[in-house]
């Protein structure tokens, strides 16, 4: 190895979940050492448009509640929600948006004297509040990364997490880290928590950027905690679609337009969601994915359109974010309807963690996309995900801090080995399986095709550079999201099976862990072990 380091708590990523985790540990007096694979402020929470669905006894319509937010977020979770996660994380949710504005996050309508709020697919009430119209994620993150530096919290940037370390009791030790040359290092902590954000980059195109590419999922799955619910990849029923956006990361068309208004037509100018759900335009978001699909396949179109010509002049203050990338792709959604298509978003599982963020093994804690705490079941409420990174990320660092005062956690000496090996496949290949095979819809065949062409395709090799690592990663994650999904024979959420169109509550109304066993092969948890940390 040719560098040390040490902390009290060794955070991983720097989006809403990781930075929250580093202010909390720092404020309550831990040493706090922060990894980033780019700069401070790249990732998945910069490019969230919608908002934080939160409701504040200030400021909300006369029949909500919180115990409303639950039952629409149970509602969207179709069956698969931990109720008491759900209550617990929603009902921290306006003191962690308190917390967040004392942070220096500036909100729409702050001004007034009452956060401006809209309303998003899923969801009963206008609870969702928002920053520079469509642009909440950037300024979440502004404000976290400019609260980090003035509370000197020291971030390793262009740094990338290999492999977890374990100490000789076997409790997580700290991590193998590549820094911005390629040296392998050490740092040592009793607590590590992974706050990678998502893995949108399985598939060919994904609202997500770059750096999503499933890396928590890998490393906890490595250093032996159990995974759940990764077969719900939430799809997007709205990004834009052009011929430059055939591939990558696609620009996000905010479900708030349909919340403001606007309305989605086929090619033929007929209603999308027309007799589909009671919420029409706002139904889940797996409901309006799978029927844009369905129309697609109909029609023979590569999109649909969202109208929202209706809304007028206000779109261009209220969705500056949106409007400028319709305008850059040559389209004036004021005039015409704008084209979209559907597009991996979100990950509604991940590792297996209490409200507090523990996992199954000592001294790993999650927050943020890459946890799998209940919240989201089979299909994720829209804005409940920054909502969860701050809620998370605040009670993480303390649960960290009750461990290491407790004693539970303890230092000690780490493994240092060298990088180690695992099995790589090429990108595109991966992404060409994966969205062939394990997109919105499935079944069975097809599931193992996507397995076998990545089994065919694995090159073993030293994990010695950073793009080595994010591509292992990714084989890993896909190799556990297809065995999920092969494994549950129901259609529930985002996860539809077409040769089972059925839900089966009785046999899969519950998480379906995984874990790696000692020779590394994903195999199914006991029940015992799924409640361990559900």
């Amino acid at each position: 190895m040719t560098w040390h380091a040490g902390a009290d708590l060794l955070v991983v990523g720097t989006g809403v979940a990781g930075l929250t985790a580093a202010l909390r540990a720092r404020e309550r007096g831990l040493r706090v050492l922060v990894v980033s694979k780019e700069a401070a402020g790249v990732g998945n929470t910069e490019w969230a448009q919608g908002g934080i669905a939160v409701v504040r006894s200030e400021e909300c319509d006369p029949a909500d509640s919180v115990r409303q937010h639950v039952r629409d977020t149970l509602e969207a979770g179709a069956g698969l929600c931990s109720t008491s996660a759900v209550r617990t994380i929603l009902g921290d949710g306006a003191a962690a948006v308190r917390r967040l504005c004392a942070a220096g996050a500036r909100f729409d309508g702050e001004a007034s004297g009452a956060l401006s709020r809209t309303r998003e697919g899923g969801h009963s009430a206008f609870r969702v509040i928002h920053a520079g119209g469509d642009a909440t994620g950037a300024e979440v993150q502004r404000a976290l990364v400019e609260a980090g530096t003035e509370a000197g919290i020291p971030i390793l940037e262009n740094h990338c997490v290999v492999e977890l370390s374990h100490t000789e009791w076997g409790a997580v030790g700290g991590a193998l880290v590549l820094d911005h040359a390629g040296r392998p290092g050490v740092v040592q902590a009793p607590a590590v928590l992974l706050a990678t954000g998502g893995l949108g980059q399985l598939y060919r195109a994904t609202t997500n950027p770059e750096v999503a590419t499933g890396d928590g999922v890998a490393l906890g799955l490595r250093a032996g905690a159990a995974v759940a619910d990764l077969e719900f990849v939430q799809f997007h029923p709205t990004v834009l679609h052009t011929s430059a956006t055939e591939r990558g990361s696609r620009p996000l068309i905010t479900e708030a337009v349909r919340g403001e208004g606007a309305v989605l037509l086929d090619s033929r100018g007929e209603p999308v969601m027309a007799g589909r759900h009671p919420m029409g335009d706002l139904a889940p978001r797996d409901v309006v994915a799978a029927a844009i699909n369905e129309k697609l396949a109909e029609t023979g179109s590569e999109s649909v359109y969202l109208d929202a010509t209706g809304l007028g002049d206000g779109f261009v203050a209220r969705f500056p974010t949106v409007y400028t990338a319709c305008r850059d792709a040559g389209i004036d959604p004021l005039v015409e309807p704008i084209p979209v298509t559907t597009a991996a978003h979100y990950s509604c599982g991940g590792i297996m963690c209490d409200v507090d963020g523990r996992t199954g093994v000592t001294g790993l804690y999650v927050a943020g996309e890459v946890a799998r705490t209940g919240l989201h079941g089979a299909n994720r409420l829209a804005s409940n995900s920054l909502l969860e990174g701050l809620v998370l990320g605040t009670r993480s660092a303390d649960a960290a801090l009750r461990d290491l005062r407790s004693g539970s956690l303890r230092r000690g000496s780490v493994v240092t080995e060298r990088p180690p090996a695992a099995a790589v496949v090429e990108r595109s290949r991966l992404q060409r399986l994966m969205s062939g095979y394990a997109g919105i819809g499935r079944h069975a065949d097809g599931l193992r095709r996507a397995k076998s062409g990545l089994d065919a395709a694995a090159v073993v090799r030293p994990l010695r550079s950073r793009s080595e690592v994010e591509d292992a990663a990714l084989g890993l994650t896909a190799h556990a999201l297809l065995a999920a999904a092969a494994d549950r024979t129901e259609s529930r959420g985002c996860h539809r099976r077409y040769d089972h169109p059925g839900t089966d509550d009785l046999r899969w109304g519950r998480p379906n862990p995984l874990r790696l066993d000692v020779s590394g092969w994903l195999i199914r948890s006991t029940p015992e072990e799924s409640r361990e940390v559900a």
